[in-house]
Order: structure tokens, then sequence, then C-alpha cells
């Protein structure tokens, strides 16, 4: 992989792909979700091996241990070996029954009210 002893964080999270696009890394880093050992840390925050990362991505709250500083995306299983996670497992989706949103044939469009409800589903 790479040689560099250091990293920005919004590189490196998007690097592990942590974050699909970088900015969406930098953006976190400037929203106050990403701390790196505990300090909140800015986009060009250097991170190095050994480093706790703390973020908030994909619904979750995410902590990485650094283990190897890599600045360009890489394949899955590469980065993987870059990091150690130590985040608590994801909570369990709640399935929702099977019948409960059946609609009757014709009766048209969802109101808002249907929507809100489905939305507020899909996102347990």
């Amino acid at each position: 992989m790479s040689g560099v002893d250091s990293a920005r964080v919004d590189r490196w999270l998007w690097a592990v792909r942590l974050y699909k696009p970088r900015s969406a890394a930098t953006d976190a880093c400037k929203g106050g979700h990403v701390t790196v050992n505990g300090r909140p840390a800015k986009p060009a925050t250097m991170v190095r091996p050994g480093d706790r990362v703390e973020a908030y991505a994909g619904g979750r709250e995410r902590i990485l241990e650094v283990v190897q500083v890599i600045e360009k995306r890489v394949g899955a299983a590469a980065a993987a070996e870059c990091l150690v996670d130590h985040s608590p497992p994801p909570p369990a989706r709640t399935e929702a029954p099977a019948d409960m949103f059946v609609r009757e044939k014709g009766t048209g469009r969802p109101t808002k009210r249907d929507r809100r409800e489905l939305e507020r589903l899909r996102r347990q």
C-alpha cells in the first residue's frame, strides 16, 4: 500500500470507504461528526497509526482504530486491513408485519400520512 506515516482524517475516512465521496467525509468533519483521540477533528487533522477515530456514518456511531495510513481509495479487502473496528453492533432491524401496509386495490395514491408511516418503518 502506501508508505506514508500520516494523512488527513477526511482523506483517510474516504480511503477506507467509511464515506462514499470525499466531500461527505469533509462535511462530516466540518459538522462536528468526527473526533480523533477524543478531540473534534477538522478535515485537515492528521491521523497516524494507533489513533482512535470516532465518526457518525451510515446512521450510526463508528469507532475505528487506525492500523495503516492510506491516502488513495483501495479495494474493500485492502481497506479493511487499514483499520480495526471497535464499533458496537448495529441495532437489530425490526420487521413490520407483511400485511401492515397492504392497500386495497383501487384506493389511489398513498396519503402523506401513509408515506410518512412507510418512511418511519424503513428507517427502523
